[in-house]
């Protein structure tokens, strides 16, 4: 990371679990950049950076990895000399994460996972680890 970054993705799109599920995903996934949570028709209902970007790039993301098969992809990792690319869809949301390289890819799709589904059972992303 450049000097003068600092590690901590602000969420700057969404609100209420979504926006609290992308937090925690955060705190949780120190080499973590930025993320998305959309749902299943592509709505932004959390995302850091430039939210009006993400929905677009998550359906075109999954798009491109659904051509390669019959059934839709559940998930997705590319790597990249820059950085990584975690995507994830359960129950009509979708989670996408970018890292810094060499982010440990099972423990951070487990945490996606998790988020995404105490999101969808109408938690609040965390698991009931909330206070």
């Amino acid at each position: 990371m450049p000097d003068g970054e600092t590690s901590e993705v602000d969420v700057t799109a969404g609100g209420g679990p979504a926006a609290g599920a992308l937090a925690y995903l955060t705190e949780m996934s120190p080499d973590l950049r930025g993320g998305a949570i959309v749902d299943a028709g592509g709505a932004v209902l959390a995302a850091s950076g430039r939210p009006d970007r993400w929905g677009e790039d998550v359906a075109a993301l999954f798009e491109v990895a659904d051509r390669t098969d019959p059934e839709p992809v559940e998930q997705l990792h590319i790597a990249t000399e820059q950085g990584e690319v975690f995507a994830l869809r359960h129950a009509g949301l979708a989670a996408v994460a970018v890292t810094d390289r060499f982010a440990l890819a099972s423990v951070l799709f487990f945490d996606m996972r998790s988020v995404l589904r105490d999101l969808a059972a109408g938690g609040d992303g965390r698991g009931g680890d909330a206070t």
